[in-house]
């Protein structure tokens, strides 16, 4: 292996491997570091909504940095078989919030009034309408939006097909390798130091998730990234149940699979990197499917996991250059929305590597933003 590269990206989740896929795409040398295993943490964790309006309630940098994202998954899952032959089953069949009460229902047909001005497909399911599209739904609820130009992927896919990507355009993965430090000359950094040696580049990109503040706190800036584990199930029902995927409110999701599964998700603890299941979180979980889809309770049990999520202070993720150490870019706090962004992520770091920053959508992300310096 060689040991000086153009960049060198610290962390083998979705967003590395997207921004290695970009970049090696575009010629550079590329060099994927990954203290475990690719895709180990919350790229693998996650249940892979594409949920840009679902999720995201009010129009800003985070929408529309979403929305843009979104648009590209259709491509980009063609793209990514010609290249890897991996198919990260990319499914369109869209998805309903449902609301609960009356008054939920009456904030969501807000929302629906707001999101058509980006999509007019999405409308209002009044109980009746909710019910002839998804009969397994519970009869107690109201309505919901529904959002047929939504979907899902599988994210352990996603993320292994664009690190093959990368590699295929040259890109060189080390996994099992820590990264311990940064290495300078005078205000630029220009490589890392590692469990198994110095890696010299050009180029940094922190994309470690919820451990990006413990690196980046010997560089002089403190930022807000805090890990928020989600503990989720998954079950099979013998015959389908549900065909779209349906999202709560009250953060309860289903996302029914091409093999069967349906995956249910998520519970929220704040603050812990600690990945165990419990019993607790789980059977929470569990009671609150079984009142939105009363028939999942007779499904076969497959199995239980948890992530952690990267969460920053003000729910947008970090995206841009380092303030005063040239050379040193970072992706990270992307929260729930780490698959749904990772193609744009790619994309906006690579110009930006490359000195062809996208300003407009980056602005709201920079590393600085009310952050502490020290430097």
């Amino acid at each position: 292996m060689t040991s000086t590269f153009d960049v060198a990206i610290i962390g083998g989740g979705i967003n590395g491997s997207s921004i290695a896929y970009q970049l090696s795409k575009r010629g550079r040398q590329v060099v994927l570091i990954e203290k475990n295993q690719l895709a180990c943490e919350a790229s693998s964790a996650a249940a892979g909504m594409l949920a840009a309006q679902a999720e995201i309630e009010q129009d800003g940098p985070l929408f529309q940095l979403a929305l843009k994202s979104q648009a590209m998954f259709r491509e980009l899952a063609s793209e990514l078989y010609e290249t890897t032959g991996i198919d990260i089953e990319f499914v369109q069949k869209g998805i309903i919030k449902i609301a609960e009460t009356d008054a939920i229902a009456e904030e969501i047909k807000k929302q629906v009034t707001f999101q058509q001005n980006w999509d007019p497909d999405i409308k209002w399911l009044n109980a009746h309408e909710l019910h002839e599209l998804e009969p397994s739904l519970s009869p107690d609820l109201p309505g919901g939006m529904y959002l047929p130009n939504d979907g899902h992927v599988m994210p352990a896919a996603l993320s292994k097909a664009f690190a093959k990507a990368a590699i295929h355009f040259g890109a060189e993965i080390l996994e099992n390798t820590e990264v311990l430090s940064f290495l300078y000359e005078q205000e630029r950094v220009i490589g890392v130091k590692t469990t198994f040696g110095d890696i010299h580049c050009h180029q940094v990109v922190l994309a470690t998730g919820a451990w990006a503040a413990q690196l980046l706190q010997e560089t002089g800036i403190g930022i807000t990234v805090y890990p928020v584990k989600g503990e989720c199930f998954s079950v099979k029902p013998e015959t389908p149940i549900i065909e779209r995927t349906i999202f709560s409110d009250k953060r309860c999701y289903f996302v029914p699979k091409r093999n069967g599964e349906i995956y249910i998700g998520a519970t929220q603890v704040e603050n812990t990197f600690d990945k165990n299941v419990t019993l607790e979180g789980i059977a929470a979980l569990a009671e609150r499917a079984i009142q939105l889809v009363p028939q999942i309770k007779d499904a076969r049990w497959e199995r239980v996991w948890a992530g952690v999520r990267p969460q920053t202070g003000d729910g947008l993720p970090y995206i841009g250059e380092h303030p005063f150490k040239k050379g040193l870019f970072m992706a990270a706090g992307h929260y729930r929305n780490g698959i749904l962004l990772s193609p744009v992520t790619g994309k906006l770091v690579a110009g930006l590597l490359e000195g062809h920053p996208d300003e407009h959508l980056l602005s709201s992300f920079r590393i600085d933003r009310n952050n502490k310096m020290v430097h």
